[in-house]
């Protein structure tokens, strides 16, 4: 594999690398050593990537691995959640500030879910991964990630609504 095709296939994924590790990490700087860490081991093993069938599944799970090995080395678990989707055309500063609460309030709730729930919602509901892309990346099978998924949310939704009726009678 040439340079010119390596970056044009890793240029599609590596910010998805960044945000995982990000996630896992927290600290930006990590974060880009973590992405640069996996893309370079990608690039030594340039040889092999035809092998395999999902080039963006396996350096995801390399990511992971990685920033899992950080970890342990550090002793350390501070996850937090800092990526939004939530977009709205010229919304009201009211609106602007209820959605910045409802993150703040979802980021602690993630911070509260077991490590593997933080990572399928991550994955899922962030990355847009499937089921499928999950499990393999995870090594889990889907009626895990599936359930796993449906907890999690299910537990984010009921704390949010708890917040939002507190003092409602």
């Amino acid at each position: 594999m040439k340079e010119g095709a390596f970056i044009t296939l890793t240029n599609g994924f590596k910010d998805k690398l960044f945000r995982l590790a990000k996630r896992l990490l927290v600290s930006n700087e990590e974060a880009e050593d973590a992405t640069q860490e996996v893309l370079l081991k990608l690039w030594k093993n340039k040889s092999k990537m035809a092998e395999y069938k999902n080039v963006e599944a396996f350096a995801m799970t390399m990511t992971k691995n990685y920033c899992y090995d950080k970890l342990k080395a550090k002793e350390t678990g501070n996850l937090k959640i800092v990526h939004s989707n939530y977009k709205d055309e010229r919304p009201s500063l009211q609106r602007q500030v209820e959605a910045r609460d409802s993150l703040d309030w979802v980021g602690k709730i993630m911070d509260s879910l077991p490590e593997q729930q933080r990572m399928i919602i991550q994955l899922r509901d962030i990355e847009q991964y499937n089921n499928a892309e999950i499990a393999d990346m995870l090594e889990l099978n889907e009626t895990a990630v599936r359930v796993a998924l449906s907890r999690g949310r299910k537990k984010i939704r009921e704390e949010l609504l708890k917040k939002h009726n507190y003092g409602v009678v």
